[in-house]
């Protein structure tokens, strides 16, 4: 595993700390007893009752259970073929402590593997869902012991088409081409540019649906513990397990997880290093929403707060700049970039200069690489260091205007507050 390399010229500040179908039951209708051939002791009380009287078969006195008769399911077990069935009333869900902290859409994830994410996040945006009586967001965290009212299910989700052997092979031979880290509770990918890190409208491939490959015996899979933006290349941190879910989720929230974020902007900031520091608020619509820079107490407006250091320029051109995000805002980066006058190349969201041109030889790509990743393991304590290579678009990018990826990067050792 690559780490990231050090130097001399550290930026001012304090060392940075090491800082997620149904399958129908296909029920059929209960066998009527026949007044005949009366059934034996396993017909069920609810067949029994609904005979006449004169017709009831008796029951005879059930078998002592024998040595090869099959043992209660697991807790796990049982919890897992629950799952298999999408309740069509309202109901009440009890959040378990493993289940503390996550976000209230991973929860449902969780909860009911087999409905569309976006069947998902519909039901949270409209309000359906309740968390101890209140409305809550999907991003919202839970706390152990918080009642969560899950609407009725529609039984008219899409099936969930059986996956074949041949085409679980085939993701988890594609997850571990990308595998930049694994153990028993963490898995850390090299996302590739373009593949989503969840499904959304005509997104048909994406990192959570290749974990579907990876479910283990009792049916549980890994979980996402944050997201990267579709066209963001790098470092994707994924938990094997529901207590690596919850811990490293923690890590994320508490800001002890530290980013580092490469990209290629247009021109060169005048001040070399430093901090924007904003509100960020979403407008547009969902498919198609960004983040605008907003005031304090405007609707929606998040604070967000991103270091950043130039590490190189290519003729007042370009700069290759180095961000560390501190707070994890959605296009946090893409719209500070943006927000200080250098947007990143190749963003066709918040790319906004006019009668700007591409330099010859440069792909109109993304250019936002998350370049290094360092967590501290949810069992050690210990801290997993990740970095990941460059994708081919800003290599070549990178190759074209003579940049060297070996030189120290500046922004590792900022402040964090």
């Amino acid at each position: 595993m690559k780490k990231g390399s050090s130097g001399q010229n550290g930026a001012r500040g304090g060392r940075a700390g090491t800082r997620q179908g149904f399958r129908s039951r296909d029920d059929k209708p209960a066998r009527k007893a026949s007044p005949t051939k009366p059934r034996s002791g396993k017909t069920a009380d609810k067949t029994r009752s609904e005979a006449p009287l004169g017709e009831r078969p008796i029951a005879k006195a059930p078998a002592r259970p024998s040595a090869e008769a099959p043992r209660r399911p697991t807790r796990a077990a049982a919890k897992a073929a629950a799952q298999e069935t999408l309740a069509t009333g309202v109901q009440t869900l009890v959040v378990e402590p493993d289940e503390a902290d996550m976000r209230v859409d991973r929860f449902l994830v969780a909860r009911f593997p087999q409905l569309a994410f976006t069947h998902i996040q519909r039901i949270v945006r409209k309000g359906e869902l309740r968390v101890d009586g209140k409305r809550a967001q999907p991003n919202d965290r839970l706390e152990a012991g918080q009642k969560v009212r899950i609407p009725p299910l529609k039984l008219d989700q899409p099936k969930l088409v059986a996956r074949s052997a041949v085409r679980d092979q085939s993701d988890r031979d594609f997850l571990k081409s990308i595998t930049l880290y694994e153990d028993k509770d963490v898995l850390i990918i090299n996302k590739p540019m373009g593949l989503a890190v969840q499904g959304g409208s005509g997104t048909t491939r994406h990192v959570d649906q290749l974990l579907e490959s990876m479910r283990d015996d009792e049916g549980q899979r890994p979980r996402l513990v944050h997201r990267l933006d579709k066209d963001t290349a790098g470092c994707l941190v994924i938990a094997k397990t529901r207590f690596a879910a919850s811990t490293m989720a923690k890590s994320f929230r508490s800001r002890t997880t530290r980013k580092i974020y490469w990209a290629l902007v247009a021109g060169v900031p005048r001040v070399r290093q430093g901090r924007v520091s904003t509100y960020l608020a979403k407008e547009g619509d969902e498919g198609d929403a960004r983040m605008r820079v907003a005031k304090h107490g405007d609707e929606g407006a998040s604070h967000a707060l991103t270091y950043y250091a130039v590490v190189e320029t290519a003729a007042q051109k370009l700069a290759w700049m180095s961000l560390k995000p501190v707070t994890g805002r959605t296009h946090q980066l893409r719209a500070h970039a943006a927000h200080i006058g250098h947007p990143i190349v190749g963003d066709p969201k918040y790319f906004d200069i006019e009668n700007w041109e591409l330099p010859g030889g440069i792909q109109n790509k993304l250019h936002l690489l998350a370049r290094r990743i360092v967590i501290a393991h949810p069992r050690t304590g210990k801290p997993i260091d990740v970095t990941a290579p460059l994708p081919p678009h800003m290599q070549q990018s990178f190759n074209l205007l003579g940049f060297d990826t070996s030189r120290y990067d500046p922004i590792v050792d900022a402040p964090e507050d």
